[in-house]
């Protein structure tokens, strides 16, 4: 009985709590470490004994060749964590070329590392992740500087026709379907993100709400993770910035909040917003 009764509790903690923030999406893993070098990998194996000399055995040559060294990199400039404009440009240039199919959100997650390796493995490069000089230097000289739209696209896809619910008044007028929100002010559209939401098991709730409260620096107090520039319209569900979306896209889900992985966006936003606002969540 005492165990169904810590069951219950839980459940009702979960169910009040809301999405707060999911820290990665689905199970996140840390970063494996690079593979440890063996006693054997700068001289020659103690336990093995070499052949004995063959009569009919060529003599060792001299002046063999030395192993090439691989070529320097230079200094770093970006990996993996770093944010900025400079991150944005880097994320656009690859997308010139293939090597990036997104739109740039200014955050160095594990995407754009992916990227950087396989613009450095077509290159030449030793694949590390991290842009340096010379994989700065080299790109550069393959793509032309990017547009305004290059760097600040919208949305990944097309934002979808308003529901009707969202043409008076102001609006976030958020979309399941497109996985797009637009600010709406008496139905002309002001400015459009992606976005993504909970999972089947964590849903993000559809319907006309309002924002009821704003937090600049949240923390989730279930999940202990930073959910900065939240909205709160529904429970524990809120439109927030999500660094996890930015590194990984739509790989995983939220808790039942609409995740932004565009900060300046959501960050432009939230100074626009007032409490009281309408929400309009479709499917």
């Amino acid at each position: 009985m005492v165990g169904l009764a810590v069951l219950a509790m839980t459940a009702a903690t979960a169910a009040t709590a809301g999405c707060e923030a999911r820290p990665a999406d689905g199970a996140s893993t840390a970063p494996s470490s690079p593979p440890r070098a063996t006693a054997t990998d700068d001289a020659k194996p103690a336990a093995r004994q070499s052949p004995s000399p063959d009569a009919s055995s060529p003599s060792p040559r001299t002046g063999a060749t030395p192993t090439p060294t691989p070529k320097p990199q230079g200094t770093t400039l970006m990996a993996s964590g770093s944010r900025g404009e400079q991150v944005r440009e880097l994320q656009a240039r690859l997308r010139q070329i293939g090597h990036f199919d997104r739109s740039p959100t200014g955050y160095y997650g594990t995407l754009t590392a992916a990227a950087v390796r396989s613009f450095q493995g077509k290159r030449g490069l030793s694949r590390t992740g991290r842009t340096d000089t010379v994989t700065w230097q080299k790109l550069l000289g393959m793509t032309h500087e990017p547009t305004a739209a290059e760097l600040n696209p919208p949305t990944t896809v097309p934002v979808a026709e308003p529901d009707k619910r969202c043409m008076t008044g102001r609006v976030l007028c958020i979309s399941k379907n497109s996985r797009t929100l637009s600010w709406m002010i008496d139905g002309r559209v002001v400015s459009s993100m992606d976005v993504r939401f909970g999972s089947q098991y964590t849903p993000t709730r559809e319907g006309t709400f309002s924002v009821y409260w704003k937090s600049r620096h949240h923390v989730s107090t279930l999940y202990h993770t930073a959910m900065p520039y939240a909205m709160f319209f529904s429970g524990g569900q809120a439109v927030h910035y999500s660094a996890d979306f930015a590194a990984h896209g739509y790989s995983g889900a939220s808790h039942g909040c609409v995740n932004v992985r565009d900060e300046g966006r959501i960050a432009s936003l939230f100074a626009q917003v007032k409490t009281g606002d309408k929400v309009v969540v479709s499917g």
